[in-house]
């Protein structure tokens, strides 16, 4: 079973919409900083590469990146999310803002670090090592309130939300069932970027978007087929308790399971370059196309050609609208 295609004229309407709509992006957010540096020769201590550091460069990262890609594609955005009282999250919010992405649901708790992934990069583009600082204890009551204090604040002036779950302590269970209870009053689409050791969190969700990977091992069952696609959707809705699921397939493209909705869009990426943060273009065009008005089944196969472009590049990239509309022929 597969969904009509979208025609340009419909493409133009909907990516014409999206510097109109807003989304709310809750979870984990991170900071990813690049040390960069000259290797002439190995270490006298052990058999690794001496680096000689040039410089650091910063990205953000997780919940972040998904806020990231939706204001790429012209959206609006506000992120809620848990940092330290560190360096790292003066970096992050100065990041945030020079991205416009609005971060005054950013909620401090300084007995954790903000979530910083360091690579130790050649100038030859080459990682020799990363390392990750981190906490990944579940928020404290005291901090989950602050937090759920930021989501209403913002909930009322947004048309979706995202849940970017990473395991990180920001989702609990409580301000998982809160977003969805609230968004559901207020007619306001709840899409979830899942992590399976969660998946009892996001009952009620419209959309639920996992991988290749992690629908196997909550469904498990191997997806080899379409057919192996619905049966794992099935089986993620019930255990989910959620609407809709999106299985993102790689080259085998994307699978949309729901009630009354089953869709398989083939890949669109000409050339795989990079897969990384393919996932968060995909939530974040997901995310504005229903905000602007979209059917999941629009917004699905706008979500596919976005991950078709950014695919085709190295390193965590976004899209943006015009490449969209081109991408469709609709420019």
């Amino acid at each position: 079973m597969s969904s009509s295609p979208l025609q340009a004229d419909r493409v133009r309407e909907l990516v014409t919409r999206f510097g109109s709509v807003s989304v709310l992006i809750v979870g984990d957010v991170m900071l990813d900083q690049f040390s960069i540096g000259r290797v002439s020769r190995m270490s006298p201590e052990a058999p690794v590469p001496v680096v000689e550091h040039d410089r650091d460069e910063y990205r953000i990262g997780g919940a972040g990146n998904v806020a990231y890609n939706v204001c790429t594609l012209g959206g609006r955005v506000e992120l809620v999310g848990l940092v330290g009282s560190d360096g790292s999250a003066g970096i992050l919010r100065a990041e945030l803002a020079a991205s416009l992405i609005g971060c005054s649901g950013l909620v401090t708790d300084p007995t954790r670090r903000t979530t910083t992934k360091q690579r130790i990069v050649t100038t030859r583009h080459q990682q020799v090592a990363r390392i990750d600082y981190e906490s990944d204890e579940e928020a404290s009551p005291t901090i989950e309130r602050a937090l759920i204090e930021q989501i209403d604040r913002h909930l009322p002036h947004v048309q979706a939300v995202v849940i970017s779950d990473y395991l990180k302590g920001t989702v609990t269970r409580l301000l998982a069932s809160h977003v969805v209870e609230v968004s559901r009053t207020r007619g306001v689409p709840v899409l979830i970027d899942p992590k399976i050791p969660h998946i009892d969190y996001y009952a009620g969700a419209t959309l639920v978007t996992p991988n290749h990977h992690e629908a196997e091992v909550a469904a498990h069952l191997r997806i080899k087929t379409d057919d192996d696609a619905r049966r794992a959707g099935q089986v993620i809705i019930g255990r989910a308790r959620c609407e809709s699921v999106l299985i993102t397939r790689g080259e085998h493209g994307m699978s949309l399971i729901g009630p009354s909705t089953e869709a398989h869009f083939s890949a669109v990426a000409r050339e795989v370059a990079d897969v990384t943060g393919a996932g968060d273009t995909v939530i974040a065009t997901l995310s504005l196309s229903l905000a602007a008005g979209a059917t999941l089944p629009e917004a699905a196969q706008l979500a596919n050609h976005a991950a078709g472009i950014v695919v085709g590049r190295f390193g965590t990239a976004a899209v943006l609208p015009e490449e969209l509309l081109a991408d469709f022929g609709a420019h």
